[in-house]
C-alpha cells in the first residue's frame, strides 16, 4: 500500500522528517484535512489545532500546532508551522496558567484595546489547543515517538 511522506517543520526546527505515515489529519483555515496516499495536490493554510498522524496499526501522534501553511505534492505532506510541539513535549501546568490568565483578560474585554484582545484571543486559542493534545497523549500514555528518514537532524 502507498505511504506518505510527511515533514513538520517550524522556523526553530525539524519536528520531524520524512516520516512514512498512512494518513495526515490538519486543522485547515477551513475546516479539518484529512490526507490519505495519492491525495491531490494541495497548497492551504492551517489554523491553530491539533495535528496528528497514523501509522498502520499504530496510535495516532499528536501535535499542537499554531498555524502555518501545508503542501500536499506526489505523497509528500509537508506541514511549515508557524509553531508546532509533539504532545510529549507539552507543558500540561504552564497551558492551563496561560489559559487562565486568557480568559481573565477576555472577561473584561471593555478596558482592553483592540491589539490586546485580538492576542488574548490567539493566545486562549493556543493554550486550549495544547491541553487537548495533552489531554490525547493521556489518553495514549503508550504513543512512542517516531522518527522518520533523517530524523539524525531532527532538534530534540
Amino acid at each position: 500500500m502507498a505511504k506518505l511522506k510527511l515533514s513538520i517543520v517550524t522556523a526553530e526546527r525539524t519536528l520531524l522528517a520524512e516520516e512514512e505515515v498512512d494518513m495526515v489529519s490538519a486543522p485547515g483555515s477551513l475546516g479539518r484535512l484529512g490526507i490519505l496516499p495519492n491525495h491531490t495536490p494541495l497548497l492551504t493554510t492551517l489554523a491553530p489545532g491539533d495535528l496528528y498522524y497514523q501509522c498502520a496499526q499504530d496510535l495516532p501522534c499528536h501535535f499542537a500546532c499554531s498555524g502555518g501553511f501545508l503542501q500536499v505534492a506526489d505523497n509528500h505532506v509537508i506541514v511549515l508551522a508557524d509553531t508546532a510541539e509533539r504532545a510529549e513535549e507539552i507543558d500540561e501546568a504552564r497551558a492551563l496558567e496561560t489559559r487562565r490568565r486568557a480568559e481573565a483578560l477576555l472577561r473584561d474585554r471593555k478596558r482592553l484595546s483592540q491589539d490586546e484582545l485580538v492576542r488574548a484571543e490567539i493566545s486562549l486559542r493556543k493554550a486550549i489547543t495544547r491541553l487537548q493534545v495533552v489531554r490525547y497523549r493521556r489518553q495514549r500514555p503508550q504513543v512512542p515517538l517516531r522518527r522518520g528518514r533523517g530524523a539524525e537532524n531532527v532538534d530534540e
